[in-house]
């Protein structure tokens, strides 16, 4: 039998200190209001009421959304009471620039998989393009005039546009805005010719304020059953951009075990299946396994791109 001396050693610190005992907090790179921003309030909510503490969500937009990264892989605790969101900008940044801040296969620990955005092309509801190849056409024609605002620079969104223009061998102007929301405002004054991001436009384009000519998924989204996929306009590409949850690297498994089965739950809650349904956000679930080992392939995979296109931010 054991003596009571040994027991500590042998117990996780979850067991030694009750996870959690004091707020969360929960970084989102966005700015308010787009689609990431309110799918996350929403499961940091479903979380607080799970978990009897706090989960603060906290906007953190800048640098194509990867400002908070530094927090995450140089600053905070690995105690998990600071995490937040990780996406493909946060894995691809490393291999754009001189002097990487981080690397995303071992400066993280990546507790779960959440879901994907829904990308299309919307323009404003009096534009004269009445679709994608109207768009296509006026600038074949009239190089640098049409301007297209995203989330940031070297999004996967920005990435996809510009590989459309090269196909097409048109000039768009790129406008980078902190968040898809300032994108759309962007748009509806008439300032940017359209937006290619997130379906933060979906609203506007239900209201009437906005039309979308082109979305990104494999398939025709059933809100929008007559918007072409950029499939069906003749690009072999699809476009969805999956993101999840990461803390600090070297994290206690039986904190990240509590963090992952309460997201998991608020996840697969009926409440927040509503809310990515108002932006057709589709469900990508990964274990925290199965999203550790999804990040260091995408990691390759992303090295690979950027060195073949030649893209560097610096």
């Amino acid at each position: 039998m054991l003596g009571a001396a040994a027991l500590p050693l042998a117990a996780p610190a979850l067991a030694q200190t009750r996870y959690p005992d004091k707020p969360i907090r929960l970084i989102i790179p966005w700015t308010p209001g787009s689609s990431s921003d309110v799918q996350l309030r929403n499961l940091a909510d479903l979380a607080s009421r799970a978990l009897g503490q706090p989960v603060v969500a906290e906007n953190r937009a800048g640098a194509g959304g990867t400002l908070h990264a530094v927090t995450l892989a140089r600053e905070a605790r690995p105690d998990g009471y600071t995490i937040g969101q990780m996406h493909l900008s946060v894995v691809r940044r490393p291999y754009l620039v001189r002097t990487p801040q981080w690397d995303a296969t071992t400066d993280f620990t990546h507790i779960i998989g959440l879901t994907g955005w829904l990308y299309g092309v919307a323009v404003k509801a009096d534009s004269p393009f009445q679709t994608f190849q109207d768009m296509i056409a006026y600038a074949r024609a009239n190089p640098g005039r049409l301007s297209f605002a995203t989330s940031g620079i070297a999004t996967t969104n920005h990435l996809a546009m510009e590989d459309i223009a090269a196909k097409e061998r048109i000039e768009l102007t790129h406008v980078p805005f902190r968040g898809s929301s300032e994108g759309v405002t962007g748009v509806l004054s008439g300032n940017v010719t359209m937006i290619a991001d997130s379906s933060t436009w979906a609203p506007q384009v239900e209201a009437g304020a906005m039309r979308v000519l082109c979305v990104w998924t494999a398939e025709r989204v059933a809100r929008f059953p007559n918007v072409p996929t950029l499939k069906e306009l003749g690009y072999d590409m699809v476009v969805t951009s999956p993101y999840g949850i990461s803390g600090p690297a070297r994290m206690d498994p039986g904190v990240v075990r509590v963090l992952h089965d309460t997201l998991r739950d608020g996840l697969m809650s009926a409440e927040n299946a509503r809310v990515r349904g108002q932006f057709d956000m589709p469900l990508a679930y990964l274990d925290t396994e199965q999203y550790q080992d999804f990040i260091i392939r995408r990691a390759a995979y992303e090295r690979e791109i950027v060195n073949r296109l030649g893209i560097r931010m610096e």
